[in-house]
């Protein structure tokens, strides 16, 4: 709603402009405040006022773009949305980032990796991103799946290849009351449960004719689908923010980045104590590249941080807590007004609730979802909801620095090999039971990477 007001706030300063702009170009300058008159030559050659014409739309285009970086700034949701090459890998020797990345996979030893798919909940998209009759294709947990939101508003989540002849019903599919078709022959398929309904061109729909329906919510602003390698149903379930569905929190943005690493890898970090003091302690101002992080440039700003984690009893054995308190140091001075203490919330492998709240800078929650793509390819997704009440540039800048700190792990996690004996001191306690706690999501028959490269692939 807020959204809207400033939306129509901006329109109507954008229509005030081109009108007052069209104004000065149709009226006689020397008729007009800008009057004086013009050269007598000009006025022969039809010249006359083009000068002031020219000045008004000129300075009607500056005015548009210093009034589209500002609403921008102000009120549109921060979105930054990284390549899979774009972050964490060094280009040299006139390489592009896309060769440094292709050749850091082919070299990387993946080491003995424990199962790629964990059991559990996972963000396909944000609820934003699926209007009403909108299809999507997506890749998640090394499927295509097609996401489409009926015309009842619902979002459902199914195999994305028809099981006629294979088309891919995200790719010009249409949504039929709360079915999507096939763009092939017209089969129509039931997103409910997967069962198809018609088939223009037979009398009968045979009973054995559906596609493959993922069980699927919509909560906290996010469609999610479970994964069991068993196909078994949901055990648990991802709580809901109710704050958000209220509308007290709104949207401010999302981040998105892919990752070359395994999904547990991501997640461990919360138990990585240690590595806080040393690759964020640096203040966010000296960047993402690790390489320069510690410059003595920057040095005069720091981030301190206390950390917690530790597994939730029952009956919530599936969630985990991150304790974090922040504090920053200027030029040696603490800075208490932005001290942070957030709550860090895992519900099973693939869902974090970042709660925040301050004081003065107010409350809401980044939702950090990570989706495994293929078995060594995540998509991770930071949204943030905030106090409606506090000006959108607070959230935006929390999630830029949020941003930039996740973006420094981002090249750790995508030249590193997993380690599954590793080798720790008393003080990395911590990241054992992390890894002990992260096992209940693996069963039997969960899928491994069956094949790796150990030599170079020309």
């Amino acid at each position: 709603m807020e959204n809207s007001r400033a939306s129509l706030m901006f329109k109507a300063v954008a229509v005030a402009a081109i009108g007052l702009t069209a104004t000065l170009v149709m009226l006689d300058p020397s008729d007009t405040l800008f009057g004086g008159g013009y050269p007598e030559l000009w006025r022969k050659t039809g010249l006359a006022g083009a000068p002031t014409r020219a000045a008004a739309c000129i300075f009607a285009g500056v005015f548009l773009l210093a009034m589209g970086w500002l609403y921008r700034l102000l009120f549109a949701p921060l979105e930054l949305l990284r390549g899979v090459d774009e972050v964490g890998y060094i280009a040299e020797d006139g390489r592009s980032r896309a060769q440094a990345a292709n050749e850091v996979r082919r070299r990387r030893k993946t080491g003995e990796l424990p199962p790629v798919y964990p059991n559990g909940w996972y963000r396909v998209l944000d609820s934003h991103m699926l209007e009403r009759g909108d299809v999507k294709s997506v890749t998640v947990l090394g499927q295509q799946v097609a996401v489409f939101r009926g015309q009842d508003g619902k979002a459902y989540v199914v195999d994305a290849y028809c099981p006629h002849l294979g088309a891919n019903l995200a790719v010009g599919g249409r949504v039929v009351g709360g079915c999507i078709e096939c763009p092939f022959h017209g089969w129509q398929f039931r997103g409910a449960d997967g069962k198809c309904v018609k088939i223009p061109y037979a009398d009968k729909v045979p009973e054995f004719a559906k596609v493959r329906c993922w069980p699927s919510c919509e909560i906290n602003g996010q469609v999610l689908v479970w994964f069991h390698c068993d196909g078994l149903e949901p055990s648990w379930r991802v709580p809901e923010q109710s704050e958000i569905t209220r509308g007290e929190w709104v949207y401010r943005g999302r981040t998105e980045h892919f990752i070359n690493a395994h999904i547990e890898e991501i997640p461990e970090n919360a138990a990585d104590i240690a590595h806080l003091a040393h690759l964020h302690t640096p203040g966010i101002v000296s960047g993402v590249d690790l390489r320069y992080t510690n410059s003595k440039t920057w040095e005069f700003i720091r981030h301190d941080w206390k950390v917690e984690w530790k597994p939730e009893p029952e009956p919530d054995t599936h969630c985990s807590q991150m304790l974090v308190k922040h504090a920053l140091t200027v030029f040696g001075r603490h800075w208490p007004l932005l001290d942070l203490d957030v709550l860090a919330r895992q519900v099973g492998p693939g869902v974090v609730f970042l709660l925040f709240e301050h004081s003065f800078l107010g409350r809401g929650v980044i939702m950090h979802c990570v989706t495994p793509v293929e078995p060594l390819l995540q998509c991770v997704s930071h949204t943030i909801f905030y106090q409606s009440s506090i000006p959108p540039l607070v959230p935006k800048f929390i999630l830029r620095a949020e941003c930039i700190q996740f973006e420094r792990d981002v090249m750790i996690w995508n030249n590193k090999t997993y380690i599954s004996k590793p080798m720790l001191v008393k003080e990395d306690s911590a990241i054992q039971k992390h890894r002990r706690w992260f096992s209940q999501f693996y069963s039997e028959n969960s899928p491994r990477l069956r094949y790796q490269h150990d030599t170079l692939d020309f």
